[in-house]
């Protein structure tokens, strides 16, 4: 017996397939090449000298724990504001939903000089975190605050249309059997929104491994203090030692997409263990 045949949207396969490898490697697969030749001039004793010193580990240090830092804030804040936006109407939301996209369209040196002045000694924020003896400009903090600036809108935006498609009667049964309000976030809500938050997570700590505007001036940009990984390749450009920014570039690429690649995979399996839940 024959089996019925499926209509797909796309024309097939093969030719979707082909067009996707052909995009990708034309768009990312060859300027990553072109990247890791660069560094191939470079002796393996020179590559890891380059890689392995003070000044650089420092930077590596701050970029993946500032960056991690900022994502977690995402998750937590960003969920609650995606809740607010979702659950409740009250005057000014969508000024509040235009305020969430802000970071999307806000060139990303103003937002760096922005920041930098609200949380300057003198500033809005800063005058105010000084006495309490914070300090977060021309710091380490600053650069997770301006991260997480930045980071914010990718949790909402993902998390958003998935609390939209929960009905609110399953909050109200879970009322009904007994739950406790944290009972029923834990049980009910949590697990189904779980994968958005996980994406939301590898969106705002990819974009935060790879953010220099807004950073650079809130920073400071102090050698083995405040100086993150992008701005530490633009100094090796500006010196013209190419081999060296590219060596560096490299590491940060593999580890970045090492951490990436986790973290999907994490986003897979939670899924599947979703879909396998009963009445799922």
């Amino acid at each position: 017996m024959s089996r019925p045949s499926q209509h797909r949207v796309l024309p097939g396969f093969r030719l979707s397939l082909g067009y996707t490898w052909f995009y990708l490697g034309l768009i990312v697969l060859i300027p990553l090449s072109s990247l890791f030749l660069r560094t191939f001039s470079l002796s393996w004793d020179a590559f890891w000298s380059t890689v392995t010193t003070s000044r650089a580990l420092a930077a590596y240090r701050l970029s993946f724990g500032a960056s991690l830092a900022a994502a977690l804030a995402n998750v937590v804040f960003g969920l609650l504001v995606a809740w607010v936006l979702v659950r409740y109407r009250f005057p000014g939301r969508d000024v509040l939903e235009s305020l969430v996209d802000l970071p999307f369209a806000l060139p990303t040196a103003v937002a760096g000089l922005t920041l930098t002045t609200l949380f300057s000694a003198k500033g809005w924020y800063g005058q105010h975190l000084e006495v309490l003896g914070i300090k977060v400009a021309y710091t380490s903090v600053g650069v997770a605050v301006a991260l997480t600036f930045i980071g914010l809108p990718f949790v909402v935006r993902t998390v958003q249309p998935v609390l939209e498609d929960i009905d609110v009667d399953v909050e109200e049964a879970a009322a009904t059997l007994g739950a406790t309000p944290w009972q029923t976030f834990r049980r009910v809500l949590f697990p189904a929104i779980l994968p958005a938050l996980l994406s939301g997570f590898t969106l705002a700590f990819a974009r935060a491994l790879g953010e220099y505007g807004s950073v650079v001036f809130i920073s400071g940009n102090m050698p083995l203090r405040t100086e993150i990984v992008p701005l530490l390749i633009i100094t090796r450009l500006e010196q013209y030692d190419y081999e060296g920014a590219t060596a560096i570039a490299i590491v940060m690429l593999m580890a970045s997409f090492s951490l990436l690649l986790a973290v999907n995979l994490l986003h897979r399996w939670s899924h599947r263990r979703l879909e396998a839940r009963p009445g799922a």
